[in-house]
């Protein structure tokens, strides 16, 4: 037996075909006023039957194709031990339709913002293994439902290739802004850090306070150099000169630069770049040396890396090409390493800028917030990592450190293509150390046309989503294995 659940408005529900796709059957309506864990919870525990519809139609009218029923019927009919069956589906924005073509789940598919479509099939059995649902939950009552019955069952995914989805959503898709988890409200964020932590210890892949934290071996020793500031950059020219000049102004004055460019040996970044070098027009001698590495691989790890291998500095310090330092961002950075030799890795807070293309200067972007990933906190941080994009910036780590945990990654990690290097290794030194904080900002990053974080298309983001939640499985595989070798 089928039932159907609509969340939504009884309005949005009269608009909608829902009664004639799935005739006969009583379909029932929540409204947004009467959602909460109790009430949801209660409602779920009522049905009879094997099989619920969910339906959230709370934004969006939702228009269901004749053969979804059959559809939904015989797929629930030949999967094994399912849970949940979430299917691809159309949006019609005013009259242009087009397709979202959703991710497979797997474990490490743990992000909030993840979509699983407007549509879910629920196996009613594994449903009532799972409820009630948190009585904290107030506002992400799906989030949690998802997470708790990918714990118990399959999560089937629907594919659609052409004219295959089983629903219509009428809505105004938003463009993908990477920026968008800094506008939620903290009591919205921090609801979805205790869903996600409870899943985590369910699965036990949680790591509780100061656990697996162990002592920096090179935190005493002495080094030429208090920091090596790495910059890969592939055809920049008319930026890579302020990322140099912040540098240069830093407080501390014991450091290098080293510039990676990638582009070979006719990239138009190297003259630029040569200006700093002896015999070059900003070149002075009591300033900080700039060191110049030209490759012909654009791999970012690979940059990052081959920077670490010549580097003369105790702590690596992140810039990216189109980006800048604050004056006082080594020293502060320095501090925060110097205060415990448990930290492995200090991680800034950064304030975005926006070039304008027909003046070149930049103006501070004060739409967004001051970016301090204050999601992390010292008891919880490196759990809540898994349910983000980011950790911050800049990132700066111990050179010797790094090499021993293995590098960054290359674009050796699945779906991997010169994006979440810098991602994974923070997944990996979490583990073992401690990350420190800086949280004023402390890093400028420069939005422009040409930036990996400006108008990205959807094909970009599912690319750089699947590298990321690979990186995610991977690093619950390692932590399910470091508890259970800890707990016997």
């Amino acid at each position: 037996m089928l039932n159907v659940l609509v969340i939504g408005g009884e309005q949005a529900f009269q608009e909608s075909n829902i009664d004639a796709a799935f005739p006969g059957l009583k379909i029932d309506v929540m409204t947004q006023n009467d959602l909460s864990a109790k009430t949801l919870s209660e409602r779920l525990l009522n049905y009879t039957g094997n099989r619920l519809l969910l339906v959230d139609q709370r934004n969006e009218k939702i228009e269901f194709k004749k053969s979804a029923a059959q559809l939904y019927d015989l797929v629930a009919e030949v999967s094994d031990d399912w849970s949940l069956i979430y299917a691809d589906y159309e949006v019609d924005d005013k009259g242009d339709v087009h397709e979202e073509h959703l991710l497979d789940h797997h474990l490490g598919r743990v992000r909030d913002n993840t979509d699983y479509g407007k549509v879910w099939l629920v196996n009613l059995a594994k449903l009532k293994q799972i409820l009630p649902l948190s009585g904290s939950t107030k506002q992400h009552f799906l989030y949690e439902l998802r997470l708790r019955l990918s714990e118990v069952g399959e999560l089937v995914h629907i594919a659609n290739r052409y004219a295959g989805s089983p629903y219509k959503v009428f809505t105004a898709k938003d463009e993908q802004n990477v920026f968008d988890y800094l506008l939620a409200g903290k009591e919205s964020q921090l609801e979805l850090e205790t869903i996600f932590t409870d899943h985590l210890k369910r699965i036990d892949a949680f790591l509780a306070p100061g656990t697996f934290y162990s002592t920096v071996p090179y935190a005493k020793k002495n080094y030429e150099l208090i920091a090596s500031i790495i910059i890969p950059v592939n055809n920049r020219p008319e930026f890579i000169g302020h990322a140099i000049e912040s540098v240069l102004a830093q407080t501390v004055q014991n450091v290098e630069v080293i510039v990676v460019v990638n582009g070979g040996d006719t990239d138009p970044t190297i003259p630029a770049v040569q200006r700093y070098l002896p015999d070059g027009d900003k070149y002075r001698e009591n300033q900080p040396a700039v060191r110049l590495l030209v490759l012909d691989i654009n791999n970012i790890g690979l940059c990052i890396n081959s920077g670490l291998a010549v580097a003369r500095g105790k702590y690596y310090v992140q810039l990216d090409s189109d980006d800048q330092l604050t004056i006082g961002a080594v020293e502060k950075i320095a501090e925060v390493f110097e205060s415990d030799d448990t930290i492995g890795m200090v991680i800034g807070s950064y304030e975005v800028y926006e070039k304008d293309a027909e003046t070149n200067e930049i103006h501070r972007m004060e739409s967004i917030p001051v970016v301090t990933h204050d999601e992390w906190t010292e008891e919880n941080g490196r759990n809540n990592l898994l349910r983000i994009n980011g950790a911050g910036a800049p990132r700066s780590f111990y050179i010797e450190l790094a090499r021993d945990l293995g590098l960054l990654d290359m674009n050796t990690t699945p779906y991997a293509r010169n994006y979440g290097e810098d991602y994974h290794f923070v997944t990996r030194m979490s583990e073992h150390h401690r990350i420190g904080r800086v949280w004023i900002p402390v890093y400028k990053v420069i939005r422009h046309g040409g930036g990996t974080d400006h108008n990205i298309d959807r094909s970009t983001v599912d690319r750089n989503n699947n590298a990321k939640d690979e990186m995610r499985r991977e690093a619950i595989y390692r932590r399910q294995i470091m508890n259970e070798v800890t707990n016997g």
